[in-house]
């Protein structure tokens, strides 16, 4: 496997899979202290940057294979990516996603002509049931990521990377199975072995990083996260390999980094990036590597999200910035003493977004009433001011939500 290899796989695709933009961004660059480039695989066919390695294996089957149909698991991006690659062919396809897998990715997944089967919590339970039933049933099995064809597939993004920006010091790139990750560090390093190439898993899933810890591919305890894309409990082989000899480290964010950097993108870029999209560039926000004034570039992996999730990254993000609060407190059951409590809301220039007063409730006495508020604010500063001038006039706010305080 070697950067022939990756040079070939774009051959194959060309017209197929797209080369998407690298772009520059100055917001990004002031917070992180660095150049930062975003390679936008959230604007690839089907939405991730897993129509590269799928498309590759599938074009590298015998035409007898391919008449026996391909089976994969993924908890949604490798799904899509499979599925459209085996409709562009006319080939039979299923897949095997877990339960939770987002509705969004499974309906995508359906209408690229693929049949889904919803099996296991997660993608390694998945995992394993496709792999059984691709024995029972025949067909060939399309891994997610520990393949040949689907590592140098991957690998296509490191090399438009440098050929787009061929100055770049730093490339960063989620990390799941490890599939994206080694075909980009095995492509760069072999075409300048002085770029450094970072990898970023979750701390809800670190199982690479755990993996190089005790050099070798182990299978780790997760928690649910909202970067789906990457939570692989047990790294591929031929990846661990590949990733032990050519990346230089890996990190780990946490959910909030991974939902404020999400938002940050929607906000000032107008992108819309998964969790496991959103975790490259988390990595660089919030210093988790040690880079300074490089040219540096952030895999943005894929970008299907549910739209439901999306509406939660949101007010979730709003309220981590102080611009979204939610009051609870007990009134006098007297008429003007809610006027007055918004009255004095609405002179610190806070915008009330929803009112809610109840006269019956375990913890209310009679004669009193208890009013819920949730208000729109320009920061957190904002909010402690709305909540010291409240008590000064006697109010017991019982309740002030935060993000950082849940």
């Amino acid at each position: 496997m070697n950067l022939d290899d990756v040079l070939a796989a774009r051959e194959k695709f060309k017209g197929i899979v797209h080369t998407t933009p690298l772009d520059y961004s100055n917001t990004f660059s002031k917070i992180a202290g660095n150049e930062v480039h975003l390679k936008l695989e959230n604007l690839q066919k089907t939405g991730s940057f897993k129509v590269r390695g799928s498309y590759n294996k599938l074009i590298s089957l015998s035409n007898e294979d391919l008449g026996k149909g391909v089976v994969a698991a993924s908890a949604g991006n490798h799904a899509q990516g499979v599925a459209y690659s085996s409709q562009t062919l006319g080939i039979p396809c299923t897949i095997v996603m877990p339960k939770g897998a987002p509705l969004s990715k499974v309906l995508a997944t359906k209408q690229y002509g693929a049949e889904v089967i919803l099996e296991g919590a997660v993608f390694d339970e998945a995992l394993a049931y496709a792999l059984e039933y691709c024995q029972h049933v025949g067909g060939t099995f399309i891994h997610a990521f520990d393949d040949h064809d689907v590592i140098v597939g991957q690998g296509t993004v490191g090399v438009e990377i440098v050929e787009q920006l061929p100055d770049v010091d730093a490339i960063i790139c989620p990390v799941g199975g490890g599939g994206l990750i080694a075909g980009v560090a095995l492509a760069v390093k072999q075409m300048n072995p002085n770029i450094s190439v970072y990898g970023v898993q979750t701390l809800a899933c670190p199982s690479m990083k755990q993996s190089l810890l005790e050099k070798k591919p182990v299978m780790i305890e997760a928690t649910p996260t909202m970067a789906d894309g990457i939570a692989v409990k047990k790294p591929g082989q031929k990846n661990f390999d590949i990733i032990k000899e050519y990346v230089d480290d890996i990190v780990c964010v946490d959910e909030m980094e991974i939902a404020r950097t999400m938002l940050m993108v929607l906000e000032r870029s107008k992108l819309l990036v998964e969790g496991s999209g959103a975790s490259s560039l988390a990595a660089l926000l919030y210093k988790k590597l040690t880079l300074k004034g490089k040219k540096v570039t952030a895999v943005l992996s894929g970008g299907n999200v549910d739209v439901h999730f999306i509406s939660r990254i949101i007010e979730r993000g709003l309220v981590e910035a102080g611009r979204y609060a939610h009051f609870s407190m007990t009134l006098k059951d007297k008429p003007g003493e809610l006027e007055k409590v918004l009255s004095t809301i609405t002179d610190l220039n806070a915008n009330i977004q929803d009112v809610n007063l109840k006269h019956v409730g375990r913890h209310i006495y009679p004669g009193f009433a208890q009013v819920e508020i949730s208000v729109e604010t320009k920061n957190n500063e904002h909010i402690e001011e709305l909540h010291k001038v409240l008590k000064s006039k006697g109010y017991n706010i019982q309740l002030v939500e935060r993000l950082y305080e849940q």
